[in-house]
């Protein structure tokens, strides 16, 4: 049975639109939208619905959508949005999920402290929902979301799309068999003009250390699933340029993070980085790093694989087509086995057999799967990050009961 989607957030990744109009970055037809609009295509997704905060903007995002996915790729962009194109209502998602029924889906890109409030609402009704990383921004609220996701018997993931980069996840396979973790140097960045693009939320409600650090955290947590965990997190900043631009936040946060190997509880050390203060390049995001283990050693530079193209209208760029496929192939849209469309239809797929009683919750448990109980851990190290960068730089424990892999608590470390 086709499933009917919810699109829960307007701006760059779901539409391609911000503030300023189509979006200056790689992602000008934005990832969500077109996604949904050639699953439906394809029969696999129904009825699509798209709910913001300010239904003022909904003419121009329709303009932009027409001129971004329908004119290039001839994909209907029929869908209905909430609230009316006069309304401006904070809660504009409750009526729209009131709309919507168990085993349909809800997918949130929002602001990040919005997540939580939206997610629980939409698991509620017995919703499937998938939301961006950072899933939420406190353990508190991860754990309330897997006691929702148990209670309504709703399937909640992350979108982490790094998980379906051909380059990552063989990566990850790589690492599983290289023993122990020992040290991991990790880096991602974007533009500083991006600080414009987040201006609304950016320093407000969350900051570049939840936004870019959660992919290579997610990543670690990933390979070492069942393997090791977090146990410790220091974090320090660098700051100005965003508050000389108007916008108060760090320039960049690095969280120094201690792992626990099991059974043997020897130690590893991963320093995670994220800066928004980046100078205009050939890429929009910096993506790389540097991973040792015991018996072995993996590096890689995600954002430079070899494909450049120049042109007059755009300049010099490195190109990556594995993350989304956005020129068309006989004026259709051609990028269904990119990693960006996959985290979609992957999710919607696995909603359809939860849904037909082919699979269940507990069977995307198991690591593989970003689902809301196997990505605790990345949530304790952000917040964990974040406590740290509040309280002088101390470090924060994050605390199991016994040897399990799932945190219940974070508190400050006591220093003997």
């Amino acid at each position: 049975m086709p499933i009917n989607v919810l699109m829960c957030g307007t701006g760059e990744y779901t539409t391609g639109y911000t503030a300023a109009g189509a979006s200056k970055s790689d992602k000008g037809a934005g990832v969500v939208a077109l996604t949904m609009f050639d699953l439906r295509e394809k029969g696999i997704v129904d009825r699509i619905a798209m709910v913001g905060v300010n239904g003022k903007k909904f003419p121009q995002i329709r303009d932009h959508m027409k001129n971004m996915i329908e004119k290039p790729y001839g994909l209907n962009i029929t869908c209905d949005t909430f609230p009316s194109d006069d309304t401006v209502d904070p809660l504009a998602y409750v009526q729209a999920a009131s709309t919507f029924g168990k085993g349909d889906v809800a997918i949130i890109f929002t602001p990040d402290d919005t997540h939580f409030d939206i997610a629980k609402c939409c698991a509620e009704r017995g919703m499937h929902v998938l939301v961006t990383k950072p899933i939420v921004k406190t353990l508190e609220d991860h754990l309330e979301l897997s006691r929702l996701s148990a209670l309504h018997s709703s399937l909640i993931g992350v979108e982490v799309h790094k998980r379906y980069d051909p380059l990552y996840n063989d990566a990850k396979d790589r690492l599983q068999l290289l023993g122990p973790l020992q040290y991991m140097s990790a880096y991602m960045s974007q533009p500083k003009a991006q600080l414009s693009t987040f201006k609304a939320w950016a320093g407000k409600s969350s900051d570049i250390s939840y936004y870019l650090n959660s992919h290579h955290v997610d990543f670690t947590e990933w390979v070492f699933h069942g393997r090791a965990r977090p146990v410790r997190v220091t974090a320090h900043s660098s700051s100005g340029v965003a508050i000389s631009l108007g916008v108060p936040t760090e320039d960049s946060i690095t969280l120094t993070t201690t792992w626990e190997n099991l059974p043997s509880k020897n130690v590893g050390t991963c320093v995670y980085t994220a800066s928004w203060i980046a100078p205009p390049s050939d890429v929009h995001s910096q993506q790389r790093f540097f991973m040792q283990c015991a018996e072995g050693e993996v590096n890689i530079d995600q954002a430079h694989r070899g494909f450049t193209c120049s042109t007059d209208d755009k300049g010099f760029a490195s190109c990556n087509p594995l993350f989304m496929k956005y020129t068309p192939k006989n004026g259709k849209f051609a990028g269904q086995e990119t990693y960006g469309y996959k985290s979609f239809s992957i999710f919607i797929d696995s909603c359809a057999s939860v849904n037909a009683g082919e699979t269940t919750l507990a069977d995307y448990d198991k690591g593989e799967f970003p689902s809301v109980n196997s990505t605790m851990q990345g949530t304790a190290i952000l917040e964990a990050g974040r406590m740290s960068l509040d309280n002088d730089n101390v470090s924060f424990d994050i605390v199991y009961e016994g040897d399990s892999m799932r945190p219940v608590e974070i508190k400050k470390h006591e220093y003997k």
